[in-house]
């Protein structure tokens, strides 16, 4: 005999009409097959899955048809044999009333499956390899929003567990889904608990159960014997099947605002999510069907049926036996967290538990809102002790950050508020459209940052690259000067050493040479002359007949000529020089325009990209806006 659990109690809350004798005067149906199954691609948080099949494929069932590459996700499984028929946007169940992508696939009605490798003693294994069996099986989280498991299953190493909770209070009216579950599948319930435990290796597991479950409890008692989970029935009251307020009431302790239960060792998991994981081990079937809820007083026969994932509202409705012309509201999930269809086309997803068909008297529609009166009694039912009536009026004003500050996303949209508000207030629906509003918010103010990091880096790299050019400048300037520097001395070496280094030196010095051999033979042509005077001989100026007396070379002349030649070698050689260093300053100034058109040409690209980027960004944020109003 276990002992009595020690329970605490959670503020707020209120007691609704159950309504969920409806559905359980019967066990759970099978659903069958329906002529048409449609997919979506996103039945959880994180990355949609991207499709791995075309048109026109045959599938087995539990085949893989999508998948998640990158990011967090979880794959989508083939419910059924037959054929891939089209790939596209089609309706989904979403308070939005928006199309989103999905796999449309007609069934053969072979209900042939794939391959399957079930799990004899998972305890053999490695946890990461169960870890990655639940995330191949596309297990998500099948009581809210649809986590994926095998995240959940794997804390940081700084969040120990210590207390794992599997929620089976299912506190809102008419549903009966995971009720129906615990009585009939106790088994598969208890089985994947003990999976769960073995990876996470928690000191205490406990199962809640509102009292108003007695057969759940008791069948739930009979699939613990022998072993340490506890069955915790709790008072019923609503919300006590919040993630928050069943911690809150089985541990007494208080998730931080804006934390998770892992910050303070708590984990809570669903009992679909356990069946899902149990029948992924011991079977090694995907999750491709899930118990829902079919009720209200435009169906003949209320209960639960074991659905496939995919299957049409409209075909699940038939089944129920719909009464058409009683039913003046469709509601998808429980009356006080649901929303309204707009139409029965949407498909089965995951995270579907329930459908209300609803007849004008059972579920009348909502008088027109009035002015508050500020009674104060949305705060005194509030389960998370916030200000709703603070928090109506920012919202109501576009005040987004003040009602943020009032802990808006503490609100678990439980809808008790808007249920006790006597001026019908549809407060939720403020609250929800202010949280849409902030993330919208959030992913503009992300956005901008980033453009603004990469204008930045932009900067930062252009400015380096021009330090760097202007430092290469500075290096060809340098040398440059040098090299003249050089040359300059050299001239000044050859002028004070008479040194023939270079080949205008060279040149000279012939020159010079040439010059002083012609002194040398005029002077001793000239000291001939001379002794032949003084002894003179009649023929010898006798003139032969027909050739004239040659003259004297003048030296002078010669000189003067000379001298003018070399000048005019040195002005052109001084002139070539000039030529060339104005051409080396020519191609220098070439190569700094085309460095400079070069850098131009980056940044007309640069800030091609830039706008590409932001009018891309833009359709993103409009897209988004759209979806979330």
């Amino acid at each position: 005999m276990h002992s009595p659990i020690k329970l605490w109690d959670f503020s707020g809350g209120i007691h609704p009409a159950e309504n969920k004798q409806l559905s359980t005067s019967r066990p759970i149906q099978a659903a069958g097959i329906p002529g048409q199954l449609v997919l979506p691609l996103q039945q959880h948080i994180g990355e949609p899955a991207e499709p791995i099949v075309a048109v026109g494929d045959c599938v087995l069932k539990g085949q893989k048809i999508a998948d998640v590459s990158h990011g967090m996700g979880v794959p989508v499984h083939a419910p059924t044999s037959g054929v891939i028929e089209s790939i596209g946007d089609y309706p989904v169940p979403h308070p939005s009333g928006m199309a989103d992508k999905c796999i449309v696939m007609k069934p053969d009605g072979k209900d042939q499956w794939c391959d399957r490798y079930p799990i004899s003693d998972y305890r053999k294994l490695d946890r990461d390899e169960v870890l990655d069996i639940i995330h191949s099986a596309g297990i998500s989280g099948m009581g809210g929003a649809g986590f994926p498991t095998y995240i959940k299953l794997k804390p940081r190493r700084d969040r120990k567990v210590d207390t794992l909770i599997l929620n089976g209070a299912e506190c809102e009216p008419y549903i009966t889904a995971d009720d129906m579950t615990m009585r009939e599948r106790a088994d598969e319930v208890v089985a994947g608990l003990k999976v769960m435990a073995w990876i996470l290796r928690p000191e205490r597991c406990v199962i809640g159960i509102e009292d108003n479950k007695p057969e759940a409890a008791a069948a739930l008692r009979e699939a613990i014997q022998g072993t340490q989970i506890e069955i915790a029935v709790i008072p019923t009251k609503y919300p006590s099947g919040g993630e928050k307020q069943l911690i809150r009431i089985l541990t007494g302790m208080e998730v931080p605002s804006g934390g998770i239960p892992a910050d303070i060792g708590v984990m809570c998991q669903n009992i679909g999510t356990a069946v899902a994981v149990a029948r992924a081990v011991f079977e090694g079937s995907p999750l491709i069907s899930r118990v829902v809820t079919v009720t209200g007083e435009a169906v003949k026969n209320p209960g639960n049926f074991d659905v496939l994932v995919g299957t049409p509202v409209d075909y699940l409705l038939e089944q129920a036996g719909l009464q058409a012309d009683r039913a003046s509201r469709l509601v998808l999930g429980g009356p006080m967290m649901g929303y309204t269809l707009t139409t029965t086309a949407v498909p089965v997803i995951k995270t579907t538990n329930c459908i209300i068909a609803a007849s004008a008297s059972e579920l009348p529609a909502p008088p027109p809102e009035q002015p508050c009166i500020r009674c104060g009694q949305c705060a005194e039912v509030c389960p998370m002790e916030l200000l709703p009536q603070q928090l109506f009026w920012h919202a109501k004003a576009t005040e987004f950050e003040k009602a943020e500050h009032l802990n808006l996303f503490d609100c678990i949209e439980c809808g008790a508020c808007s249920y006790v508000c006597p001026s019908s207030i549809p407060l939720v629906q403020y609250y929800r459209y202010a949280k849409g509003e902030i993330r919208v918010q959030r992913a503009e103010q992300l956005k901008a940052d980033r453009a603004r990091e990469r204008f930045e880096a932009r900067q930062q790299r252009l400015e380096r690259e021009q330090q760097e050019k202007e430092l290469r400048r500075k290096e060809r300037a340098r040398a440059a000067a040098e090299a003249q520097a050089k040359k300059k001395a050299e001239a000044e070496k050859i002028a004070a050493n008479g040194d023939a280094v270079d080949e205008r030196a060279a040149r000279s010095a012939l020159v010079e040479q040439a010059l002083a051999r012609k002194k040398a033979s005029t002077a001793t042509s000239a000291t001939t002359s001379n002794n032949a005077s003084q002894t003179p001989d009649p023929q010898s100026q006798t003139v032969a007949p027909g050739r004239p007396a040659r003259e004297e070379p003048d030296i002078e002349t010669l000189e003067k000529q000379f001298a003018q030649a070399q000048s005019k070698l040195e002005t052109m050689q001084t002139m070539l020089e000039d030529a060339k260093a104005q051409q080396a300053d020519n191609v220098d100034k070439l190569e700094r325009a085309v460095a400079k058109n070069h850098d131009r040409v980056k940044r007309a690209e640069a800030a091609l990209a830039d706008a590409r980027k932001l009018q891309e960004d833009q359709r993103e944020t409009q897209s988004e806006t759209q979806s979330i109003k």
